[in-house]
């Protein structure tokens, strides 16, 4: 998979929204997109003008997919199984973002974003029903029990971002013992959960071209 190795800042200032890919730097007096919230590169404070609708989805697109890291067949593979199951396709799809392994320990507080998260879980760092499991895109269920393994409870990454954990709101569907280190999926998310700004609808136009 391609990776993007320019600063992450620049994708929070293209999408004119904070995604916090630097943990409790997002937070702070140093984020640079409080500093400077119009979109990056030489024009970036002469853009505007109407935009396409096209244009418009392309960009709800891009920002969900870099949200939670995904490259662009991951996130079209995640839309068509969304679009063959029942229900809203939309709201399936979000649903099946936010049940990755990786984001179920962001959100958890396990780490300070989704990329941090992907590499702690792809080394072995966590147990889901006391079982190993390594892949980022595991889908999690109602009653499995996330955990930092015994021997990765010292790590330095992990024990930083559940200081920080404060600074975040633990999603309802979601349940962390802080002491323990380990969280609990109580029921499937909804899209009530997911309260960051996004217009699915936009998205799949976009796909539905």
């Amino acid at each position: 998979m391609s990776r993007y190795r320019e600063s992450v800042c620049r994708i929070c200032r293209r999408e004119n929204l904070k995604l916090y890919f630097k943990g409790d730097r997002c937070y702070s007096d140093k984020c640079a997109f409080d500093r400077r919230s119009y979109p990056p590169g030489q024009h970036g404070q002469r853009r505007g003008g109407k935009v396409s609708d096209y244009g418009l989805q392309l960009r709800e697109k891009q920002k969900v997919k870099r949200m939670y890291g995904l490259s662009e067949k991951q996130f079209r593979l995640f839309f068509h199984r969304a679009d063959r199951g029942k229900g809203v396709t939309g709201t399936r799809l979000l649903v099946m973002l936010e049940r990755r392994l990786d984001n179920v320990v962001y959100r958890l507080g396990f780490a300070n974003s989704r990329a941090q998260a992907r590499q702690l879980v792809k080394h072995d760092h966590f147990f889901i029903n006391g079982g190993k499991v390594n892949i980022p895109s595991y889908q999690v269920s109602p009653g499995d029990v996330v955990e930092v393994r015994e021997k990765s409870k010292n790590i330095a990454a992990i024990s930083e971002a559940m200081e920080a954990v404060v600074r975040r709101s633990m999603p309802q569907w979601l349940e962390l013992d802080k002491e323990g280190m380990k969280g609990n999926v109580k029921t499937l998310p909804v899209r009530d959960d997911i309260t960051m700004p996004i217009q699915e609808n936009q998205i799949i136009e976009f796909y539905s071209k």
